[in-house]
């Protein structure tokens, strides 16, 4: 089995699309006003958002995104307009991260976890 897909909720696809195009996701669908679908710059992996009427209430999901130049992405997002709530720091999970949300709200997480990703000291054996 492989993790394909993501698909988040969106008051507005007209404002969303242009964040995640400047996230650098590649729009490959656009189906407006219902639905889009972005391709990942790495990997077959694909991130979609879809028309709600309402956005989920409470913490909803935190959607992770890995990059191997974390800081310096981090630095051209910033450059471009986009607020972080938390810049890049190392975890005590042995992953280093930088968190903002999408314009619904919706947690984003740019992260750089290398071999710990996969293969923790507490990994199970």
């Amino acid at each position: 089995m492989n993790l394909n897909q993501i698909t988040v909720p969106s008051i507005d696809l007209n404002k969303s699309i242009p964040f995640y195009e400047k996230l650098g996701l590649k729009l490959i669908v656009k189906s407006l006003p219902h639905y889009a679908r972005f391709e990942c710059p790495d990997g077959n992996a694909t991130f979609s958002i879809h028309l709600v009427d309402e956005l989920p209430k409470g913490d909803g999901i935190s959607v992770y995104f890995e990059l191997d130049n974390l800081d310096e992405y981090v630095n051209q997002l910033i450059e471009k307009g986009i607020e972080f709530e938390e810049l890049p720091e190392d975890r005590n999970w042995l992953w280093r991260e930088a968190r903002l949300k999408d314009l619904d709200g919706n947690k984003l997480i740019l992260f750089f976890g290398g071999e710990n990703r996969l293969n923790p000291p507490w990994k199970l054996k």
